[in-house]
């Protein structure tokens, strides 16, 4: 991923909520934090939630686990709806962003813009794109980086620096027609974890979300933030 690099994005809500509300997304839900994947501490995130993200440590046992992972999809195939949104990661440190835009993108059904969003002018021009073809169209998109900069130097902790190698990576989990799905720009294209309905999908994305805390049972920098009603 040479070319364009991003500053990273916090994995602070409040961030994530202030970036979506400047590209035009009406606040009618809200990013909050999920702090434990224990079926109590589900309980507690205020449902419907529609998309869940994760930030987890990319490592040598995970970067196995997915070369594993694409070899075995090719090999035996998979069910991905042609309407899923999809793009490709070819911005360094901009995975967060790709994440909100997955996230977004792919709930258009329950969310709402403001009039002349960047967001949903993005999405509209983009939707039937290859997921390249909206990478570069993300490249170009003068609104979003603005943003994302901006955004990226809003959190808590210090933005580090553009050259500083960072080794954390954000996917999106999305229930897509009863299919969850798990959105990583990094992957050549969706991954399919089975079907789930709109009461599961927060305890069925803590599942997929379990499985790579399992990978790495030393890590502990994982985070994870869902989008529900506000």
């Amino acid at each position: 991923m040479e070319g364009q690099r991003w500053l990273p994005l916090e994995a602070n809500p409040e961030v994530m909520n202030q970036f979506l509300r400047q590209l035009g997304l009406v606040p009618t839900w809200q990013f909050g934090d999920v702090y434990g994947l224990e079926a109590e501490v589900l309980s507690l995130v205020p449902r419907p939630v529609c998309a869940v993200l994760l930030l987890f440590p990319i490592t040598e046992k995970y970067e196995t686990f997915r070369q594993e992972e694409e070899a075995k999809i090719k090999a035996q195939g998979q069910a991905v709806s042609s309407d899923v949104y999809f793009m490709k990661q070819t911005i360094g440190n901009a995975c967060g962003t790709i994440g909100l835009i997955h996230a977004v993108a792919n709930n258009q059904r329950h969310l709402e813009f403001e009039p002349n969003s960047p967001l949903q002018a993005f999405l509209l021009q983009s939707a039937k794109m290859s997921p390249e073809e909206k990478a570069a169209f993300l490249e170009k998109d003068e609104s979003i980086r603005v943003t994302h900069e901006s955004s990226a130097q809003e959190g808590q902790t210090e933005a580090p620096s553009l050259d500083e190698k960072v080794d954390l990576h954000f996917i999106a989990f999305v229930n897509y027609e009863g299919h969850l799905y798990e959105l990583d720009g990094r992957k050549p294209f969706p991954i399919v974890h089975g079907e789930t309905t709109e009461d599961t999908f927060l305890e069925d994305s803590a599942e997929v979300c379990k499985k790579f805390m399992a990978r790495d049972p030393q890590e502990l920098r994982f985070t994870v933030v869902a989008l529900s009603k506000a």
